[in-house]
């Protein structure tokens, strides 16, 4: 009875650390960043995948998930995530937008999100600069550290005033 118990301890303790190690984003529809963004102002990231993307789906498992991740996303950002290839259509900054199958399986809202530049994972930077949103589409799978780097250039606004290369150079980060 006793190992029985001291099992079920250290199963406990083990789950409620992997548990710990993990984080979870809280992620809006387009339309809600779009109505939280006008009352309370903060940019708007959008991960656009698709159902078949390897690569988005690692993303979500090992990046999304880290906790210094989920707390910038949650924190500085509305974050949405977007099927590149979804069949609903979407209002968005007063445009519909559908899949009518002019872009093979992509939806018209991806395909203006990307600049028409079809690939995934792809996470999209939503800014608000003189009541006009500026668009920053930025391809591939990016691991913790690197996403990292890449929210607090856009969190921070560091866009507004350094140059990428030299902001990636002189940041640190929390994530080792």
């Amino acid at each position: 009875m006793k190992q029985i118990l001291f099992f079920l301890v250290i199963l406990i303790n083990i789950t409620s650390f992997s548990y710990s190690q993990t984080a979870t984003v809280k992620w809006y529809t387009i339309q809600e960043a779009e109505k939280l963004s006008k009352q309370t102002p903060k940019p708007i990231f959008i991960d656009t995948y698709t159902d078949w993307c390897g690569w988005c789906k690692k993303m979500d498992q090992e990046t999304f998930t880290n906790p210094i991740i989920a707390e910038i996303l949650n924190q500085k950002f509305y974050p949405v995530k977007f099927d590149a290839e979804g069949k609903e259509s979407v209002t968005f900054l007063g445009q519909t937008f559908i899949n009518d199958g002019k872009y093979g399986k992509a939806h018209q809202l991806a395909v203006a999100l990307l600049n028409g530049r079809l690939s995934y994972p792809t996470v999209v930077f939503l800014t608000l600069q003189d009541n006009k949103y500026s668009v920053s589409p930025v391809p591939g799978f990016r691991q913790p550290k690197d996403m990292e780097v890449l929210l607090s250039y856009f969190a921070d606004k560091a866009y507004l005033s350094q140059k990428w290369e030299d902001y990636q150079k002189s940041f640190k980060g929390r994530i080792q």
